[in-house]
């Protein structure tokens, strides 16, 4: 059983974010480039067996079903909606920034 991979407007904005600080305010386009390919090797995982990614502890976010996978320094947030077979990206923070405020700015589909 394969999931389909949709990305929020809201993490898909973060996604650019952050390889526009990798690449331009750290001046790094290599490691840019490296992140966005371990991203998306990292979410395209998430088609196959989605649930192996616990619950975020946060409340409200855990009670609704996000899910929070760790991708090196980034936190990536995600519900799975079961009856269509998709899992929707919400949101892709940086570890260390205020997790709470992220998630409250957080859409929950496109």
């Amino acid at each position: 059983m394969e999931y389909e991979i949709k990305i929020t407007p809201y993490a898909l904005r973060q996604m650019q974010e952050i390889v526009r600080y990798i690449s331009a305010t750290l001046q790094s386009p290599e490691n840019a480039a490296r992140w966005l390919d371990t991203i998306k090797a990292e979410l395209a995982s998430l088609s196959s067996i989605p649930t192996r990614i616990p619950l975020t502890k946060e409340e409200p976010w855990h009670s609704q079903g996000i899910h929070k996978m760790v991708v090196k320094k980034f936190l990536v947030y995600f519900w799975i909606d079961t009856d269509h077979l998709r899992v929707w990206v919400t949101a892709i923070v940086y570890g260390r920034r205020n997790q709470r405020q992220q998630l409250e700015q957080m859409e929950m589909d496109g």
